[in-house]
């Protein structure tokens, strides 16, 4: 059952209980905070920011009301103004979401998603390792260019379709998916929430993502992929035992329909080079640094509401998500206060004369800490909390290699759990609703921690190599 219909389904007395232990946690952490030297402002801040992280975590369907409900405290505390909150809401990164899923939207609608499902299905001299190969590269590549849960639908739906004619269990084919979507979704700054926030925060540009963590998202796939070859070698045998039986009756995979692809190929190309040139295009133009970046979207959006106006109202109220957008820009805003009141500063110092300023030692340890946080809590939360402790190491320390494990952190993380990523819950709960079938905690957690184990420690490994040639940022 997906968190929100449980939360439907309980009963008053343990949501009230569970808003009580939640409210005493978060008053107990500010108190804590107290303790150890924080002042007023920095408790309550420290607090709220608890507040959202159990939120998440607990009460998945109320965590937009929590935060709506903590940045009125931040506000009547006078832990935060008004300025200080739209500055910190990240309303560019907000902007930029919402045009790509407006682009996303129009995709959908051309039929180029479809495109790609058929194109994969009618794949010539088709065999287990070839389907499987080609499902992940297409997945963690369709992640890059538009987001991983648009991905993961797609991909879901060739799964279902392909294995509903060859009478195998989907899961997993639609698990390997999954894990390679989440791997791949760290190789643009288009691919995940965290991706354009870090790009943001760290001044990175679309090139800088492409020269430094795609070539390490790769390699971090193919070792994905071959760990999931060899986890599922007995149900990649049945597969090809199937195909050859259902070929030897000169059946296909799939039907193949003709789809009006090239217009949306062609905007998504337009799309991801307008925004892959965004450098150059403001050092001609004299525009301050990823000021185009961020608007690219928004222009791409226009044009595409312009020259489809019969659709346009229907893209911007049903394909943007504003409900998890408002949520991003809350907890932003919270993140924010943890910078305004001084309380990363004094993190900061902690976790440097903890860990001490070596990146041989704050980089695993970085990475470490995002990947498990993001196993269990949605990764934005975890990177909104150490964007602002890494923005204030990075006065004394390279910054680059921190955000690059934050980043890898936060995206692989995400295949420990089948809670660890909106892509993972998205793919089970299709998974349930077409094939009747459930995942157990643990049958997921132990493919999913040996793939995140891998892709961290290649992570880890370039990280180590490349760390001396990223300069300072």
């Amino acid at each position: 059952m997906h968190a929100e219909e449980q939360e439907q389904t309980m009963s008053a007395v343990t949501l009230s209980i569970r808003l009580v232990v939640l409210l005493l946690l978060s008053t107990l952490a500010g108190v804590a905070g107290g303790a150890i030297g924080l002042e007023f402002h920095q408790q309550v801040a420290t607090a709220v920011f608890l507040s959202i992280i159990l939120g998440t975590l607990f009460f998945w369907s109320f965590r937009l009301a929590i935060a709506f409900l903590g940045v009125a405290v931040l506000i009547f505390s006078k832990s935060l103004n008004i300025p200080h909150f739209v500055e910190s809401a990240a309303l560019p990164v907000i902007l930029f979401l919402v045009g790509m899923m407006i682009v996303v939207g129009a995709l959908r609608d051309l039929g180029f998603f479809t495109w790609v499902v058929q194109m994969i299905v009618s794949m010539p001299n088709m065999t287990a390792h070839k389907f499987i190969i080609t499902l992940c590269l297409a997945s963690s590549l369709l992640a890059c260019a538009v987001d991983e849960v648009t991905s993961i639908i797609f991909i879901s739906t060739l799964v279902f379709q392909v294995c509903e004619r060859l009478k195998l269990n989907p899961a997993p084919y639609l698990i390997s998916c999954v894990l390679c979507t989440n791997v791949g979704s760290a190789g643009t700054m288009l691919g995940n929430p965290v991706g354009i926030y870090i790009g943001t925060q760290a001044g990175f540009s679309f090139h800088d993502f492409l020269f430094w963590a795609f070539p390490i998202m790769l390699v971090s796939l193919a070792a994905t992929v071959m760990v999931t070859m060899l986890w599922y070698r007995k149900e990649m045998r049945e597969f090809d035992e199937r195909l050859a039986d259902r070929l030897s009756h000169n059946l296909s995979l799939a039907p193949r329909v003709d789809i009006p692809y090239k217009k949306g190929l062609v905007i998504l190309l337009l799309t991801v080079l307008f925004i892959a040139s965004h450098h150059s295009l403001e050092g001609a133009l004299g525009l301050d640094k990823n000021s185009i970046l961020l608007i690219a979207p928004l222009i791409c959006a226009g044009v595409i509401m312009i020259m489809r106006h019969n659709r346009a109202r229907h893209y911007v109220e049903h394909e943007v998500d504003w409900w998890t957008l408002l949520f991003f820009m809350l907890l932003f805003a919270v993140a924010g206060t943890l910078e305004y009141t001084g309380v990363t500063v004094f993190m900061a110092q902690h976790f440097q004369h903890s860990f001490g300023d070596s990146l041989a030692v704050l980089v695993p340890v970085i990475l470490l800490m995002t990947a498990v946080g993001s196993a269990f809590v949605d990764n934005v939360v975890f990177v909104a909390a150490f964007a602002p402790i890494i923005k204030e190491l990075a006065t004394t320390l390279p910054a680059m290699p921190l955000w690059w494990a934050l980043l890898f952190g936060a995206c692989f993380g995400g295949n420990i759990t089948m809670i660890g990523s909106t892509a993972n819950i998205v793919a089970l709960g299709m998974l349930e609703k077409h094939s009747k079938i459930q995942v157990s905690f643990f049958s997921w957690l132990k493919i999913g921690l040996l793939s995140a184990l891998v892709s961290c420690l290649i992570a880890w490994l370039a990280l180590v190599v490349l760390g001396p040639y990223m300069g300072t940022m």
